[in-house]
């Protein structure tokens, strides 16, 4: 017990002192678990002192990964999730939530952020059957290589911040407001560095790419794959590379974690005027917070060197 009233007036300012501490630290303890490398990275923006794992990673097609322990040990402490939604982890994280028996993650609850219900979807397509191939009836959920979806899945993330920890709703607003004067500062920029590719055909393997050949005001005149999904068989290549011929496109494209042999083998029919190229679809490293414009200025770079540079 202190002896004196200075004492007493000494402990108290220590444990308010303690307890602002306590609260400013809890605003900034978040567990996050993310099922795709750019919401990671996107988190990390908003949030710098969040702990966050990533279910995924971009050598890794995020449509069919294994529901593994690690990542139901993950979901389980998550304070808040944030995935793609659109049927994108239709296949696992199902399993992952059913396993991981946490209430805050469960769909519709406040702990579970959907991208797609931040942004408008395209190519809504009815449900299919099993011979159908991997029909999202949702729509396109391949939106995070639009850069001005990228923003407003940023605004909708950093309201759901606040909410799931009101403590910190200040810092993350105002982290929000940095990050959308920086990157529409980065959009300006890469809307004139692009300019060269408007107008420009390219084909490419899966719709994985919809959004940004409509952002860059490119045309993808054909799919490697004869259906979402499946890989390209002899005959729809040999379909394809006729239409190529005609059209001459400036780039044959697949991921960095499919298959590029098809898109190599129509590359070298069409000659030195078209170059094959595996482009990234998410960030190198999940954890970096300046990741979402690394893969932009990836993408446009190698995009851009296609169109002009040398083959």
């Amino acid at each position: 017990m202190p002896r004196t009233v200075s004492e007493a007036r000494h402990l108290t300012r220590w444990l308010i002192t303690c307890a602002w501490l306590a609260c400013a630290g809890s605003a900034h303890a978040l567990n996050v678990f993310a099922c795709e490398p750019e919401w990671a990275s996107l988190v990390k923006a908003l949030a710098p002192q969040a702990q966050v794992v990533s279910a995924t990673h971009q050598r890794q097609d995020p449509h069919h990964i294994e529901a593994r322990p690690s990542l139901i040990a993950a979901l389980r402490r998550a304070d808040l999730a944030v995935c793609t939604g659109a049927e994108l982890e239709a296949g696992w994280l199902p399993v992952l939530q059913q396993r991981a028996g946490n209430p805050m993650v469960l769909d519709r609850a406040g702990g579970m952020f959907f991208a797609s219900d931040h942004v408008a979807l395209i190519d809504a397509r009815a449900p299919g059957g099993p011979f159908d191939g991997d029909v999202h009836a949702a729509g396109n959920p391949h939106f995070q290589v639009d850069p001005d979806r990228v923003l407003e899945v940023a605004r909708g993330l950093a309201e759901t911040l606040a909410q799931v920890d009101p403590t910190g709703a200040r810092a993350y607003h105002q982290r929000a407001q940095a990050f959308e004067r920086d990157w529409l500062a980065h959009v300006q920029r890469w809307r004139a560095q692009t300019s060269p590719l408007r107008g420009q055909r390219v084909i490419a393997q899966h719709s994985s790419f919809a959004y940004l050949w409509r952002w860059l005001g490119m045309v993808q005149s054909a799919d490697l794959e004869p259906k979402p999904g499946l890989p390209p068989t002899p005959g729809h290549l040999n379909a394809v590379l006729k239409l190529a011929q005609r059209e001459r496109p400036m780039a044959v494209v697949a991921t960095r974690y499919q298959d590029a042999r098809s898109a190599r083998w129509l590359a070298a029919q069409l000659g030195n005027e078209t170059m094959a190229i595996a482009l990234p679809t998410t960030v190198d490293d999940a954890q970096d917070p300046q990741g979402l414009v690394r893969l932009f200025d990836d993408l446009f770079k190698q995009l851009l060197n296609a169109n002009g540079g040398t083959r």
